[in-house]
């Protein structure tokens, strides 16, 4: 009873059975007020008729001589379904009109007055029953006194055999639109919750680490169908997620395996003396020393990365002259381009603004763009770095002669541990991302296979 696909069709059915409550009050109170108005309006009618009909009788009598009228009262009150009373002076003097007299104390003092048509209610002598009456003043000229009233009445049971039988028709109908009202919310509640408990159980799933799970998009375009579309693709980040986490918990395992295994090898060697020339031994130590300063380089780029990642990386805001970074950039790998013949140019630009962003993070960024291009630059190519600005962003090229990037290759070389000569790291590219990411920059890639690539830095004038 806690499911939704129960409290769903539950709430709208109980919401349908409380609006129809108060349609049904409402109906069979107006239909109350509007039937007694309408009695009222009969019984005053009638009232009016006979008041004028015994008013002429009685004036004809006195001017005539007649009788009273020959016609029962039980008769009239035969031909109109209701009950004919009478109050106030006798008609016709010494005669009998018919018409039983009705005790002055039961009537209220407005149709005592005889001044004008009053409706009311009381109890007949010899009924238990309450009855609703009209009284007509009888006047024989107009704008005389009235001598009496004829007084109309019906038992007011007959209202309430009219308000049962509207009872009883509202009670039908609403017994029907709540059968159709609750097969209506149990169909909706089925295809709203069938969705949603879809999504429960994929979540279930997910959460006991099955992220192959998927749930059926409706083609619609509504709320359910979109939230669907959603799962899926929350689902397939996750499991594409989980799987560069393993691949990257591998590549970490490997990369730091290597040299560990060939420092662990010579000093495991030197503590054997294994080594009687010193200069052997020595080689020995470079390549411990070599290796140590590697897996120091690689511990660090892993560091870098998880606090880019984590957006626990902080930048130092400070004024930064690009044409100056540009250069000292330049100058940093001077030497490894001449011992290599590498045409390394400096493409200045004297107009190269000063711009508000971490300057060292800048020439991280610029160190690892040319490290990668001298990686696969050939010996006697060209390399090129110069800086460029406009429409409020300062860009920096590092162009080379390498082989290219092919389109297939272009976004996977900017993920962790992806390395295409299986040499390096595979960190250098992604940190250079993720830190021209997070100084509010981006890195654009060119590349023709066979004839070079260019990495292009952009860099916002004004931080964001």
């Amino acid at each position: 009873m806690g499911s939704l696909r129960f409290r769903l069709p539950a709430l709208f059915l109980l919401g349908i059975v409380l609006a129809g409550v108060v349609a049904a009050l409402i109906s069979l109170r107006l239909f109350q007020t509007y039937t007694r108005d309408q009695s009222v309006r009969e019984l005053e009618r009638e009232a009016s008729g006979l008041s004028r009909l015994y008013a002429d009788a009685a004036l004809r009598a006195a001017d005539e001589g007649s009788g009273a009228i020959d016609f029962a009262a039980s008769e009239l009150e035969l031909a109109t379904g209701d009950r004919i009373f009478y109050i106030g002076a006798s008609l016709f003097p010494g005669q009998d009109s018919g018409l039983p007299r009705l005790a002055e104390a039961l009537v209220p003092p407005e149709a005592r007055a005889l001044k004008r048509p009053v409706s009311f209610e009381f109890t007949p002598p010899g009924s238990n029953r309450a009855y609703l009456a009209a009284s007509g003043p009888v006047r024989l000229e107009p704008g005389s006194e009235a001598l009496g009233a004829i007084i109309v009445a019906k038992p007011r049971t007959e209202l309430r055999d009219q308000w049962l039988s509207l009872v009883v028709r509202l009670t039908a109908a609403f017994a029907i639109g709540a059968l159709l009202a609750g097969i209506l919310s149990w169909w909706l509640s089925r295809r709203i919750t069938g969705p949603v408990l879809a999504l429960s159980s994929a979540a279930d799933e997910i959460a006991a680490g099955n992220y192959a799970v998927r749930v059926p998009a409706g083609e619609g375009g509504d709320e359910i169908s979109h939230l669907s579309q959603r799962f899926n693709e929350m689902a397939a980040r996750l499991s594409a997620t989980e799987e560069r986490e393993r691949q990257f918990l591998m590549s970490v395992s490997h990369e730091l395996r290597t040299p560990l295994t060939a420092i662990k090898g010579h000093v495991d060697a030197i503590r054997d003396g294994l080594f009687d020339d010193p200069e052997a031994e020595r080689a020995s130590l470079d390549v411990v020393a070599s290796e140590t300063v590697r897996l120091e380089r690689l511990v660090g780029d892993v560091l870098d990365l998880a606090k880019l990642n984590a957006h626990r990386f902080t930048v130092h805001a400070e004024e930064v002259a690009i044409g100056a970074l540009v250069a000292q950039a330049h100058a940093g790998f001077g030497e490894e381009a001449r011992a290599r013949g590498v045409t390394f140019r400096l493409d200045s630009d004297p107009a190269a603004p000063t711009i508000v962003t971490d300057g060292d993070r800048v020439m991280q960024v610029l160190t690892n763009l040319l490290a990668n291009a001298f990686r696969w630059t050939p010996d006697g190519g060209t390399i090129s770095i110069g800086s460029a600005s406009g429409s409020g962003e300062v860009s920096i090229d590092v162009r080379d002669t390498g082989p290219g990037i092919g389109p297939d290759e272009r976004e996977r070389i900017f993920v962790p541990f992806i390395s295409r000569d299986n040499h390096g790291t595979g960190l250098g590219l992604p940190i250079a991302r993720e830190l021209a990411l997070a100084l509010g920059g981006r890195i654009e890639l060119e590349s023709t296979v066979g004839e070079g690539s260019r990495f292009r830095l952009v860099l916002p004038e004004r931080p964001a």
